[in-house]
């Protein structure tokens, strides 16, 4: 199916993205010299110090260290899981940024 148009949120100038209907979040998972990820994703799920949690679509900005964990996307493509030893996670404007192996 085709994507719909970009749908404004709440959050200041964040745009919010729908696919098949359900809105998504933009996730770029990458070290320095592999992306391992990037698309669209309907959630994400990792583990910090405090335990695990889920980032969905008009997450308010967040910025962590992940433990040793498995990081599963939820994208339109099906679901990745992604072995993360330590990454810093950003969450912005509607844009996860997950820099492993730092």
């Amino acid at each position: 199916m085709a994507d719909e148009p970009a749908v404004p949120s709440d959050a200041g100038d964040a745009q919010v993205t729908t696919h098949s209907g359900k809105p998504t979040v933009a996730v770029k998972v990458y070290a320095p010299f592999k992306v391992y990820f990037e698309g669209d994703a309907y959630s994400l799920s990792a583990v910090n110090a405090t335990g695990p949690f889920d980032i969905l679509p008009r997450h308010h900005n967040f910025l962590c260290m992940l433990v040793p964990c498995n990081l599963t996307i939820q994208s339109p493509k099906g679901e990745m899981v992604i072995r993360i030893s330590r990454a810093l996670m950003h969450v912005k404007a509607n844009r996860v940024v997950v820099f492993v192996d730092v």
